[in-house]
């Protein structure tokens, strides 16, 4: 039955992928992409899992397409990069049932590394890519997708980004449609893409691309909204929604809902319609370009920023609007730095590493807060399983001078989507590398995915349980230990021996971490004033929960989990289950 409803883009993607008879979700969770996957669980008919990278989702994702079910696997804008291999041989194998892939870019860097404008993929893979500028075209696109990969035998590009991923719209549902399953059929031709097959295929992409564009002039997705005609906006995704509450009807617009590949004649007729032609589009000059290519005059980058997100004000300044002070908060509001939490296992850790004084080559994930003050205790951030690779470099560059004060951290999720290959590297090329796994028994930054060192699946049912200390040994690893970062003596001792042991080893730093509802904590701790001396040692963790008042040191028994770390640092017997405050 249908019936409308206010839905999260993520969650209407979900609901578009399930309406369409997808059967199969294989993704790696990525701010803002991750709820989709999440949502798309919920429905039992969708068998759905976390894959170890985004690689191995796509291709697990074509499997299933190749197999004969409509398949669907989600990353966020960094993730196409690990997926980039397979996709750009899918655009030349095209697909049996429907594949689609989501991709969500993150404008701003709310939680990414970089900014980059996943169109280029779309361009450089000639991949077609949708890209939604709300919930209900969130699900609609989803549907079209399967349509538009099926009829054109091609993988199809959805286009997210954080503002239409986590704001919500009134969405339209409709029953799920199962199409027939496709059935294999033998093709080496077709799907064995050695030289000689690939050379053939490659004029068929091409011809593809043709009729796509041909489809993207007169498709609904394209639309032209007329309104006044002197200045007339190109525009797409979220750009739209800014464009339309700061101008409504006075502009005439053409919002691409089909970013790759672009229409020509469309473009070109709406032009010739208005006096001033402006593209507004986030990130990269993609549409503008492709207007300068068809020879049209047209502003955009020359008056609007290539960096960050935009916003209604942002519009209406670069383009002569008025610009409302109710669009924006007009009081300050207070830096909130982000911080591990209160008990974070990690922060033990990064202690001791930042006590020791040593070189930290970090990885992505909580973990990568171990860069903020006061720990400070880390160096390098690049990407995915980068800093077990790069130890490994730094070591051959450096040699003993670096080997004995030098680390690599890595997360347990992490590890599993690209730590393995670095690791492997150190075993196999032989530096003197100490390489930390931080595992904290989840994958944290994400918002608590499982992951295969979990021993769950996404669904929270029991699954394969990677060993990893079996694991690091069956690498070619000989030293290998585990400590409990909550232990300062142990962890001390560890990252000492280590380093100073003339062979490569792998600590692994385990504790659950305190967000896990399953985890059990003790009573918050306190502080006898009288004990306390205000040296401030305390401070030296970066515990939220602890703060100086009146000179002494103070907890926040709502946020202290009793981890004890700020015990330990103590030399005055401050801190206590039962001491009084002060």
């Amino acid at each position: 039955m249908d019936m409308k409803q206010l839905m999260l883009g993520n969650a209407a993607v979900a609901r578009g992928l399930y309406e369409a008879g997808c059967s199969v979700i294989s993704s790696y969770p990525g701010t803002p992409s991750t709820e989709i996957t999440e949502e798309a669980a919920k429905y039992s008919e969708i068998y759905c899992e976390w894959a170890p990278n985004e690689k191995v989702a796509m291709e697990v994702a074509f499997g299933a397409c190749l197999g004969g079910k409509r398949a669907f696997c989600a990353m966020k804008h960094v993730g196409l990069n690990v997926a980039a291999d397979p996709l750009y041989t899918m655009s030349y194998t095209g697909v049996n049932a429907g594949l689609v892939i989501g991709v969500a870019d993150d404008a701003g860097m709310h939680s990414s590394q970089n900014e980059q404008d996943s169109r280029h993929h779309a361009i450089a893979s000639k991949v077609p890519m949708l890209e939604p500028s709300d919930s209900a075209e969130s699900l609609a696109f989803a549907k079209l997708a399967y349509e538009l990969s099926e009829e054109f035998d091609t993988p199809v590009l959805l286009k997210m980004c954080t503002r239409v991923a986590h704001s919500q719209s009134i969405v339209e549902t409709a029953e799920r449609v199962v199409p027939e399953d496709k059935p294999y059929e033998k093709n080496i031709a077709k799907y064995v893409m050695m030289p000689g097959n690939a050379k053939r295929r490659h004029p068929v992409v091409e011809e593809r691309t043709r009729k796509l564009t041909e489809w993207a002039e007169t498709a609904p997705v394209n639309r032209v909204e007329m309104g006044g005609t002197k200045l007339g906006i190109v525009t797409a995704s979220t750009s739209y929604q800014y464009v339309k509450e700061v101008f409504g009807d006075s502009v005439s617009v053409l919002k691409l809902g089909m970013t790759n590949p672009l229409p020509v004649n469309l473009i070109r007729d709406f032009a010739a319609k208005v006096e001033k032609l402006v593209v507004v589009e986030e990130l990269d000059p993609i549409i503008e370009n492709h207007c300068k290519a068809l020879g049209l005059a047209v502003s955009g980058k020359d008056v609007l920023p290539m960096i960050d997100e935009f916003s209604q004000n942002l519009v209406a300044g670069a383009l002569g609007a008025e610009v409302h002070s109710g669009r924006s908060l007009d009081v300050a509001i207070p830096p909130r730095p982000p911080v591990m939490c209160a008990g974070c296992p990690h922060r033990g850790l990064f202690y001791t590493l930042s006590k020791n004084k040593c070189t930290v080559l970090g990885d992505i994930g909580c973990y990568t807060l171990g860069a903020v003050a006061p720990l400070a205790a880390m160096e390098m951030t690049l990407c995915m399983g980068g800093s077990v690779s790069a130890i490994h470099g730094f070591n051959k560059a450096r040699g003993a001078e670096s080997e004995g004060k030098t680390v690599a951290v890595i997360g347990d999720s992490t590890f599993m989507h690209s730590g393995m290959t670095g690791l492997a590297n150190i075993a196999y090329n032989q530096t003197n590398s100490t390489v930390i796994i931080v595992d904290n028994s989840i994958t944290g930054m994400t918002g608590h995915q499982q992951n295969p060192t979990t021993g769950f699946n996404l669904r929270g049912e029991p699954a394969g349980k990677i060993d990893l200390e079996a694991l690091c040994k069956a690498m070619g690893f000989r030293r290998v230990r585990v400590v409990d970062p909550y232990d300062l003596k142990a962890c001390d001792a560890a990252v000492k021996e280590e380093l100073a042991a003339a062979e490569p080893s792998v600590i692994i730093s385990r504790r659950p971490c305190a967000l896990l509802k399953n985890v059990k904590h003790k009573a918050p701790l306190a502080v006898d004033s009288d004990k306390c001396r205000g040296c401030k040692a305390c401070m030296k963790i970066g515990c939220p929960a602890i703060s100086i008042k009146n000179g002494k040191a103070c907890v926040d028994a709502t946020q202290c989990v009793g981890c004890g770390v700020c015990e330990q640092l103590c030399g005055f017997g401050a801190f206590g289950t039962t001491a009084k405050e002060g």
